[in-house]
């Protein structure tokens, strides 16, 4: 019942780069696999509104037996909101959300198994198909605190659907199979009770409450319906077409099964440190192209990483977002209110010191991803852990079995050693496929909470900085010591807290010299090592890597350069010959790159003033659709209430064509009572040209909506805004660049398909051209800012004779620009390829203004690790053009 507001993406396989000819046989091409489970996540986390602020991808030749794919998401919810309660009998069990399939039935039991090369033929039908838009629906409903308050319990449709969903709930059920809403007919009572069909949850309600849950279930667009009862009898009993199919005593399903013992023999240790070089030149060379070092910055891309304006740290920090975080860092969401109160949260693992040793890995990952929180400026409080471990299938064999024996014994030393918890977990025995194995792998995700204020970022800030390493003791069993780890966890913490670090990293798979390159990409900085430093491709876990003026009695390893040479020894290898081996690994499988051509015209439209409101309002009224697929418009209104204005967010909904009617009157009834209207983001479906912009477009022309609109904009001197899918809306219908809703017609402009193919998350520069719009009021032509941009269909495009004449009537609003403030075709700035790098556009006398970029998403202490101007003030120009 809590709000997911952060997701993190770690996931294993082989080397994608391997051609195609030397697939495994029965295997998918491991490029195939990585590259469209991306799209499947990205997709998903994308249209739900969930900001995604770590995705990385570990590479062994193990993960080809059976890939991985893990994660972790963070979710809060105000205290004055939770309710847990013993359901009592006569309480009602409501299913909430999508209806029920065949798609997942056994799902849960095919994950967990191991496959072969015949697996397609009989497996394919236990995949569930996910909805996001749904998932969507039923996040803003428990965010209301009304409705939250009337579940006494709630559990999730994961595994076992029905039987363990609803089963969870209670001691004593009666489910009514009937009452399941079926996507099609034909399913019989069995598949009912089993399918994992996506996106439903069941929730326990007093009788007293019934009615009322569900009509709030109904104005979230959310279909509901009564579908068990609780009893005083501790029985399980399920009716399928008004007969018993289950009636089980819940003293046999808490019975847990018969007990069972295995034998355990745990493998001696093997030499893990593999990464020494004779030639610190050829060494960076090497350790830059590793797949476990190189640049996963298209892959991380793909991935909203803004949505909630909460977003601390971006994925990649420093002018030119080079430098990738360790921990991401989200403020906890409040709809209303302002904190500067930010969860923070990292994960440790490294799969080739695993699978010499997993009691040594297992320990390592716990101390590497406590290490991050610490080395991003959290404090040694409150951390706590969850654990995802995956093993090859173990069947009998003893030393199968030592190996996860040894990986949990080194994480509970661990805890134990360093006083920190494991909460949760997940587990898969079952990474095998044929005679081949995935590494012995247990994941460690750590998460704390902290100011904002004291988070900091790893990129190197300033030349000539001195840069310091602190190191634990190390053991006779070649592990980090406890008392150390924990002295330098509150040393460093300190350090951080008095504002004498700068920047902070721990070294991971590549050691110091990862750390040291990775901390010079984003601000495009070069560092010389001191003379006495030694060892530095070797692992050093448990170290920090700080950037300070000084730090009294702590080993120097070198200093800021600004000139962009890495320097050891006598050796000295340029960052520019570095960074083209860094990024061009997994170019070809995550691209970065899209062809670009010419320098566009940078547009400057005369500064000069526009018409006046005709109706003058100390708080004007703002209208915020949320049509099935947005996601942005808690960020909107928010934005807008700081701003001095009144929202109201109008839920569109289309379960039937009463729905639609009901919410076509209702939202013109609305509009006619506002001075704003905005057009929030979000992806159903996926963006523009197949997506949810024909759904609102369509609405928009309903005659009552159509003619409260142009009532609006013509005769009561409104405004209207669309951002990301809503500027496809305004462009759909007319309102930009023409100022009215008309049919369209094949010379409009129109949105489509970025150039590199994929969507694009990121920090662009945007330059006004022009500030004829009153959304732009407090702004001058040549003003640069800095927004968030999250998108895979927002490339403009338009005849040259078009946007020319927008040019001279002063309606291109803003353009994509390079760090000069020049227009550029360039992907690293103008992230979709949009001709003349057009941004945004406006209707002729500027009250109608569409952009891509999400500049509602701003406030205190985002985005620190990515310098530039955020407030390009839209939503504040808006209220004072009212006011006057």
């Amino acid at each position: 019942r809590a709000y997911v507001y952060g997701a993190m993406r770690v996931t294993g396989a082989a080397d994608p780069t391997v051609p195609v000819k030397d697939t495994l046989p029965g295997k998918l091409p491991q490029r195939k696999i990585v590259t469209t489970a991306a799209a499947g996540y990205s997709s998903y986390g994308n249209q739900i509104g969930l900001a995604t602020g770590i995705v990385d991808e570990i590479y062994h030749p193990g993960y080809a037996a059976k890939r991985m794919e893990i994660g972790a998401v963070i979710a809060a919810v105000p205290a004055e909101n939770v309710r847990r309660e013993r359901p009592a009998p006569g309480d009602a069990v409501i299913l909430l959300g999508g209806a029920t399939g065949r798609d997942g039935c056994g799902g849960a039991t095919g994950s967990s198994k191991s496959h072969t090369a015949h697996s397609l033929e009989t497996c394919g039908a236990e995949v569930q198909k996910g909805n996001a838009p749904e998932e969507r629906k039923l996040q803003r409903l428990f965010r209301n605190k009304d409705a939250s308050l009337m579940i006494k319990r709630c559990n999730d449709f994961g595994a076992g659907g029905v039987s363990v969903a609803v089963g969870e709930l209670a001691d004593g059920l009666e489910i009514d199979l009937d009452k399941v809403v079926k996507k099609y007919e034909g399913l019989d009572g069995t598949e009912l009770a089993i399918s994992e069909s996506q996106e439903r949850m069941a929730v326990v309600v007093a009788e007293k409450d019934v009615e009322a849950f569900l009509d709030l279930a109904r104005k979230e667009n959310l279909r509901a319906d009564r579908i068990a009862s609780v009893t005083d009898k501790e029985r399980l009993v399920m009716k399928w077409r008004g007969r018993v199919i289950v009636d089980l005593s819940r003293d046999f399903m808490s019975s847990n099964g018969a007990p069972k013992h295995i034998k355990v023999k745990v493998a001696k240790p093997l030499p893990f440190d593999a990464h020494a070089s004779e030639s610190f030149t050829e060494g960076m060379k090497a350790l830059v192209q590793d797949l476990n070092v190189c640049s996963k910055k298209g892959l991380s891309e793909r991935f909203d990483s803004t949505i909630g304006a909460g977003t601390v740290l971006m994925p990649f920090g420093g002018a030119s977002q080079s430098t990738p975080i360790q921990a991401m860092a989200h403020k906890i969401p409040s709809e209303t209110k302002h904190t500067d109160d930010c969860s923070v949260m990292s994960w440790g693992f490294e799969p080739y010191i695993s699978e010499k040793s997993p009691y040594h890995g297992a320990y390592i990952a716990v101390v590497e991803s406590v290490s991050k929180l610490i080395a991003s400026g959290a404090p040694f409080e409150e951390v706590y852990l969850s654990f995802q471990e995956y093993f090859e299938r173990p069947g009998k064999d003893p030393s199968r079995w030592g190996k996860p024996f040894a990986a949990l014994l080194g994480a509970f030393r661990a805890q134990t050693e360093l006083g920190v918890g494991a909460i949760g977990g997940k587990d898969s025995m079952s990474g095998s496929f044929e005679k081949l194995d995935v590494p012995p792998t247990l994941v460690s995700f750590a998460v704390t909470h902290t100011d904002s204020d004291r988070i900091i970022s790893p990129e190197f800030k300033r030349a000539g900085s001195k840069v310091y390493i602190l190191r634990p003791e190390i053991g006779a069993d070649s592990l980090p010591t406890a008392d150390s780890l924990k002295a330098l966890f509150e040393k460093v913490s300190s350090l951080t807290r008095s504002g004498l670090v700068r920047a902070a990293y721990t070294p991971g798979f590549g050691g110091i010299a990862e750390a040291v390159f990775k901390m010079c990409l984003g601000n495009g900085f070069g560092f010389t090592y001191d003379n006495s430093a030694k060892d530095v491709f070797s692992s050093a876990p448990g170290s920090f890597i700080l950037e300070a003026d000084s730090i009294p009695g702590a080993e120097t390893l070198g200093e800021i350069t600004s000139d962009p040479v890495i320097s050891f020894g006598g050796e000295k290898i340029a960052l520019a010959g570095l960074i083209p081996l860094y990024e061009s690994k997994l170019e070809s499988v995550y691209p970065c790159r899209a062809e670009a051509s010419g320098v566009p015209e940078t547009f400057t439209y005369p500064d000069q003033p526009f018409a006046a409101p005709t109706v003058r309002c100390a708080r004007p009224r703002v209208l915020i659709p949320a049509f099935p697929g947005t996601n942005c418009e808690y960020d909107s209104a928010k934005a807008f209430e700081d701003a001095g204005a009144e929202t109201k967010i109008f839920v569109i909904n289309n379960l039937d064509g009463e729905g639609i009617s009901a919410s076509v009157a209702g939202f013109a009834e609305e509009l006619d009572r506002s001075q704003i209207v905005f057009i929030p983001g979000g992806f159903s479906g996926g963006d523009e040209p197949d997506g949810s912009g024909k759904f609102i477009t369509a609405f928009f022309r309903s005659d009552a909506v159509k003619n409260s609109v142009t009532d609006l904009l013509d005769r009561r001197g409104g405004l209207m805004l669309g951002i990301c899918n809503g500027f496809q809306a305004l462009i759909k219908l007319g309102l930009v660049p023409f100022g009215k809703i008309l049919d369209a017609e094949p010379y409009f402009p129109t949105l489509t398909f970025n150039t590199i193919a994929r969507h694009q998350s990121k920090i662009v520069r945007t330059r006004v051209s022009s500030n004829l719009s009153p959304w732009l009021k407090n702004t001058r032509p040549g003003d640069v800012f800095s927004v968030p941009i999250s998108h895979g269909e927002g490339r403009f495009i338009a005849s040259e004779s078009m946007i020319r004449s927008l040019a001279e009537k002063g309606q291109i609003a803003t353009q994509y620009v390079d760090p000069l403030g020049a227009a550029s075709n360039e992907v690293e700035f103008n992230p979709n390829g949009s001709m003349f790098a057009v941004e945004g556009i406006t209707s002729p006398d500027g009250r109608v203004l569409g952009k891509m970029g999400h500049s509602e998403r701003k406030g205190s202490n985002l985005y620190k690790n990515v310098p530039g101007n955020y407030e390009i003030a839209l939503f504040d120009s808006a209220v004072r053009f009212f006011k006057g």
